[in-house]
């Protein structure tokens, strides 16, 4: 179940978000370059945390986004950021590793089975 954070941020599970993005809203991994090369949830959206600044404009503001990490700490910076650019934006809790533990998939660019580093 979501709960907010002292940053006024809803925090998701890992299933909560994968309903999300079921149901359209935007998985935007702000992990490092090797950590998306090693594996990465599919159909999500690559921009590391140190250029979202620079770059959240090319998101779209007409669609919910839920924001991943390694651990949920980055993309809760990248959330903040994000919601006080004017987007709809949410927290995955624990990152892509609970994401994984939960049993959702992680992959390479390739599609083969990703890891988690």
């Amino acid at each position: 179940m979501s709960t907010i954070s002292e940053n006024g941020i809803e925090q998701v599970t890992a299933d909560e978000g994968a309903q999300r993005v079921d149901e359209g809203a935007l998985l935007l991994d702000v992990r490092e370059d090797d950590e998306w090369t090693a594996g990465h949830v599919p159909g999500a959206q690559h921009l590391p945390l140190g250029r979202l600044q620079a770059e959240h404009g090319s998101l779209p503001k007409d669609q919910p986004i839920v924001v991943i990490c390694r651990v949920g700490g980055r993309s809760e910076r990248a959330a903040v950021a994000l919601k006080s650019a004017g987007y709809d934006a949410a927290n995955l809790a624990g990152g892509i590793r609970a994401w994984a533990a939960a049993g959702q998939p992680v992959v390479t660019d390739e599609g083969g089975a990703g890891t988690v580093i």
